[in-house]
């Protein structure tokens, strides 16, 4: 099969590896239908996670399942399935309390299982899936329907961005009649305007200097957009609200400075619901919370368990969160498709095999 493999800093190949087959009872062998490349992936792209040796990468897909081992019983062969960024048990005491990506024995992709294993990344032909009682998830709808009805890409985004984005709204508490500042305008900023519209918001100011993406923001819920950063953004932003602050804000970038932007957007008891991937050192000031009785939640989204709240919005066609991808390519091009995101001509690359 293909499969993507990153080597060292932008240099992303698509190699052929051998195909992937049940290792123990608890797998399943899927035929990938989509997958994507994600910002977090820009992280080791652009060297700033180290790569120290080539290994498979991609952690969002849809799948057709194949094989499924002996313990697998929450699918069939055939289902069209989602699978969350991180795998989970489903039985731990994280996984219990909704929070999947907590779990005991959590697993990634392109890492190893808790058998030692070595797990394939998702932006590949095949795939197989550790941990699959728990984390595959079917969608209800056969291939066929998928495609017709042009669902895939609405889907995919539940595997990662459209649940994390909703961990972040929900993080902050947003709620009917709310005024949300989103902070990133990626994919996962973008779905965090979804997510709040969903819930309640009444205005929801994306924060964005890029005019393609300004406008996905407005059309995907976004009442304003503001262009400034730093001091000049939190002053913009009193002037847009008539010398207010927002209610909420939702920090999905994972800088110093995103969060500073977070914090300083939000009102005196206000809340910042945090999901972007700390890379750029971001470090919350414990004095300003303190004074400002600020309310700071999130993480690493429980995408398994948003799944469940988010389908049926999907499959109605309530929220379309697909719409942030802007670019389709096959899986032969993935590192075009890398370097798209990295330059910015591409908001959210779309793998097909």
């Amino acid at each position: 099969m293909l499969a993507t493999v990153i080597h060292a800093a932008h240099d992303i190949r698509v190699e052929t590896r051998p195909d992937p087959v049940l290792r123990t009872p608890h797998d399943a062998v899927l035929r990938v239908l989509a997958a994507c490349v994600c910002g977090s992936d820009l992280w080791p792209y652009r060297g700033v996670a180290p790569t120290k040796a080539p290994h498979p990468i991609g952690h969002e897909l849809v799948g057709v399942v194949e094989e499924l081992g002996a313990e697998v019983t929450s699918a069939s062969v055939g289902d069209v399935v989602i699978v969350p960024f991180s795998l989970s048990c489903g039985r731990c005491q994280s996984c219990r309390a909704g929070f999947p990506s907590a779990c005991d024995v959590v697993t990634f992709f392109g890492s190893t299982d808790r058998d030692g294993h070595p797990v394939d990344g998702a932006q590949g032909e095949r795939v197989r899936i550790p941990l699959a009682q728990h984390s595959l998830f079917p969608v209800g709808r056969t291939e066929a329907e998928v495609e017709a009805a042009g669902l895939l890409p609405h889907l995919l985004t539940l595997s990662d961005v459209m649940s994390t984005g909703h961990h972040a709204a929900v993080s902050a508490g947003v709620g009917p009649g709310d005024t949300v500042v989103v902070v990133g305008d990626g994919a996962v900023g973008l779905c965090g305007v979804v997510a709040a519209r969903r819930l309640g918001a009444e205005r929801v100011v994306a924060m964005s200097r890029h005019a393609d993406r300004a406008a996905l923001a407005r059309e995907l819920g976004a009442t304003d957009v503001l262009a400034e950063r730093g001091e000049e953004g939190v002053d913009a932003l009193r002037e847009l609200l008539g010398g207010d602050l927002a209610d909420a804000a939702l920090e999905c970038v994972g800088t110093e400075e995103s969060m500073a932007q977070a914090l300083g957007s939000v009102r005196g008891g206000g809340r910042v619901g945090f999901v972007g991937v700390p890379n750029g050192g971001p470090t919350l000031p414990v004095r300003q919370l303190f004074g400002r009785n600020l309310t700071v939640g999130g993480g690493m989204a429980p995408a398994r368990a948003h799944m469940a709240t988010l389908l049926d919005d999907v499959l109605s066609g309530a929220i379309r969160p697909g719409l942030v991808f802007d670019a389709e390519m096959p899986l032969a091009e993935a590192a075009e498709a890398y370097a798209a995101m990295d330059e910015r001509r591409a908001t959210k690359v779309l793998l097909r095999p």
